[in-house]
């Protein structure tokens, strides 16, 4: 890891952060509307970037207030301000959550209804005022400055969304989807129906806000009255409150925060007295600008159409991730009876392959009820392609996989056993089960097994069916996806276990921790956990390094630690280096740091793969499995009566997400895209953060912004 890697490629077209320059120019920061988890680490982020680029960086306290009042409010940042914030909840600096706007054309009077947003577009209007009208402080100039807006709009709905995912809700109040006339006869039924198959325990989740097509509220109160009335029974309520905006945040957040802080700078480096204000914002796992106030009007339209009960409009408004969450959550939760499902008569088998990785479980959940609601008879398949061979093959229906999507591991079985010498009998397996249609759900195991099956086509018309695998492995190391199931959770388990680890040392003396990461050859948990957890540096197989490297970076750390910083954090690729181990590594910054600071090291090992699933990786693995469910459908149905043999590449691929995209990518054609030796694939989006994570650890670094967000218009479809 090179303090100064400046280097570019000669005659490259690519655009770099030192193309860009902030001298002379101001930067102000401050945060808004209530707390979130990350806020510190976009903070962290806007403050070491804007100074790493030459301009000074302000903070201002109490949000917008302290904007209006000027004087101790603001002040200037420098690069130890915001050390050792990225676990802390509390907003810093601080935030003033009452302040009020009167601008035409906008919601006034009392607390912003959207966050940050619907100030950030008062100031765009026009020169704010305090609560008593007064003009902005004149004593002392305001820095520059481009809102940069986190949260916001439907976040309640978005929360009771996905949280009624990644649980498996029985039943989802939204204000943008009112349940239909004669929904508490329904509701109550489906609880009789999920009692009766023996579930002990019903959720029903409630958004703020919850109405039915009238227009009138749907209160928790209401719905408690209903079932214990009609049921008779025992029935809490929780009101999550303010719980949901504590603890700690969690690696996405951090890295999410991060991202856009930065993002925010290269938009403020960018912009012209021309420039629309704008929100950075991430769509899919590409960075994008979005005007703020099509984003406000965007808002007030979502409203409007409530308002208005054109709930179809409102949903499609809140964007495509939104109605895709909601058609996904209505095709797990309910489910038609059995006379009013059509037959395919096709046999769909899904199998894990490989090491367990959290959210795998509910991806099998996902892809069962996906498919008996396609009509499709579902097996699973036990053991992986050992079990495959052995014919460990059961029908599973749609109460078989109640419950799973917050389990941890594997319940269907998995392990590394590849089905190449097995070819014969998993043929025969095949033919004897009827197999239509295969759903593979594993690392990088099950992309070599996949190319097996696919090579043995020639020889076993049975494997002439629809393939699909769906990318779960810590590792993050399968080529045609940018993020695999398991590998956020992972990523929070590195992330926690740094923060332990650094808070165990508080109060002592100065001291730097060397840990060590799982992935094989594969540097994303070593690299990505680095930039969540605030760490000095990372190791990984993908960036060579030598003891000049190493040597460097112990004397850029011990420069660090004379100052006011207290705690020195180092990552380690389990695989980075046949020699530079992590003892050796250890025992350097021991011996060069004495008298600065102390080490200690730490193995995290597979701890990383256990664990209940995060939220993310639970609705990940429900998303994309569908999803691949939807696809195994499509391709049967093209094949229906006709007898069809699938033999094309497109008939076998790998399901992953690429920048925005969610697609199917031919295994065929990913081959030339795998270094197969180290297992990983030969080009890795996340190294292009890798810089990221220098600069915010203070080294010089070659920073590519070619693909930073350019100023997009909001279309509903793509929000």
């Amino acid at each position: 890891m090179d303090a100064d890697d400046s280097r570019a490629p000669k005659g490259s077209l690519r655009k770099f952060l030192e193309h860009l320059s902030g001298a002379g120019k101001a930067i102000g920061v401050l945060t808004s509307g209530g707390d979130a988890q990350g806020m510190n680490a976009a903070v962290r982020a806007v403050v070491r970037m804007g100074i790493y680029v030459g301009a000074k960086v302000y903070f201002i306290y109490e949000g917008y207030q302290g904007m209006v009042d000027g004087g101790s409010n603001i002040a200037e940042a420098d690069w130890e301000s915001v050390s050792s914030i990225l676990q802390v909840l509390v907003s810093f600096p601080g935030r003033d959550d009452h302040w009020q706007c009167a601008v035409p054309g906008l919601p006034h009077a009392g607390r912003p209804p959207e966050g940050c947003l619907q100030p950030a577009a008062a100031r765009h209007h026009q020169p704010v005022c305090d609560r008593r009208g007064r003009e902005p402080h004149r004593g002392q100039p305001l820095p520059e400055g481009v809102e940069w807006a986190a949260g916001g709009a439907g976040q309640e709905r978005y929360l009771a969304l996905v949280s009624a995912l990644a649980c498996g809700a029985d039943w989802v109040f939204l204000p943008e989807s009112p349940p239909e006339e004669g929904w508490e006869e329904q509701m109550c039924v489906k609880l009789s129906e999920n009692r009766a198959r023996k579930k002990r325990l019903n959720i029903i989740i409630v958004a703020e806000g919850a109405i039915d097509t009238q227009n009138k509220p749907i209160t928790s109160e209401k719905i408690k009255e209903l079932v214990v009335t009609q049921l008779g029974y025992d029935t809490r309520v929780t009101i999550l409150g303010h719980v949901q905006r504590g603890g700690t945040p969690s690696a996405f957040d951090r890295i999410l925060a991060s991202r856009m802080g930065v993002e925010a700078v290269i938009a403020l480096l960018e912009a012209t007295p021309d420039t629309p204000a704008c929100v950075v914002s991430l769509n899919g796992n590409h960075a994008v600008r979005l005007p703020l106030m099509e984003c406000v009007q965007m808002t007030q339209d979502v409203q409007k159409a409530m308002d208005e009960r054109r709930f179809q409009d409102a949903v499609r408004l809140r964007g495509r991730s939104f109605a895709g969450n909601l058609n996904t959550y209505k095709r797990l939760a309910i489910k038609l009876p059995d006379d009013q499902i059509p037959k395919t008569n096709c046999n769909v088998a899904v199998i894990n392959v490989g090491a367990p990785a959290a959210g795998m479980n509910a991806a099998v959940r996902s892809a069962v009820r996906v498919g008996i609601a396609d009509g499709h008879r579902m097996l699973a398949i036990y053991d992986g392609f050992d079990g495959f061979a052995k014919g460990q093959i059961k029908e599973i229906g749609w109460t078989d996989v109640g419950g799973w999507t917050g389990q941890g591991g594997s319940i269907l079985g998995t392990k590394r056993v590849l089905p190449g010498k097995y070819l014969e009998e998993i043929a025969t397996q095949m033919r004897t089960h009827s197999i239509n249609a295969l759903l593979i759900i594993g690392g990088f195991e099950a992309y070599l097994g996949l190319l097996e099956l696919s090579a043995a086509r020639e020889k076993h018309e049975e494997f002439c069916v629809p393939m699909v695998m769906v990318p779960a492995t810590v590792s993050n190391n399968v080529p045609g996806s940018d993020f695999s199931i398991g590998a956020d959770t992972a990523l929070n388990t590195i992330t926690d276990t740094c923060d332990r680890i650094k808070q165990s040392a508080s109060g002592t003396k100065r001291r730097v921790f060397i840990i060590e990461t799982m992935g094989g050859y594969c540097g994303y948990l070593a690299n990505m956990g680095g930039l969540a957890a605030g760490a000095d540096a990372a190791y990984i197989f993908e960036e060579p390094f030598d003891i000049r490297d190493l040597q460097s970076n112990v004397e850029h750390l011990t420069e660090k630690m004379k100052t006011t910083i207290q705690r020195g954090l180092v990552l380690r690729n389990e695989s980075c280096s046949e020699n530079y181990t992590t003892d050796f590594i250890y025992q350097l910054y021991s011996e060069e740091g004495k008298g600065v600071f102390d080490c200690r090291k730490n193995v995290l090992g597979h701890m990383q793969q256990g664990g209940a699933p995060s939220p993310f990786d639970r609705n990940f693995g429900t998303k994309i499995s569908a999803r691949a469910m939807e696809w195994i459908t499509a391709k049967l149905k093209e094949a229906r009566g006709r007898g069809k043999k699938f033999t094309t590449d497109d008939s076998i691929c790998v399901l992953g997400i690429s920048k925005r995209n969610v697609i199917f990518q031919p295994v065929a054609e990913l081959k030339k895209q795998t270094d197969f030796e180290h297992r990983i694939p030969k080009e890795q989006w996340w190294l292009k953060l890798r810089p990221l994570m220098k600069i915010l650890a203070k080294y010089k670094a070659s920073y590519d912004v070619s693909d930073s967000g350019q100023l997009e218009h909001v279309q509903p479809w793509s929000v």
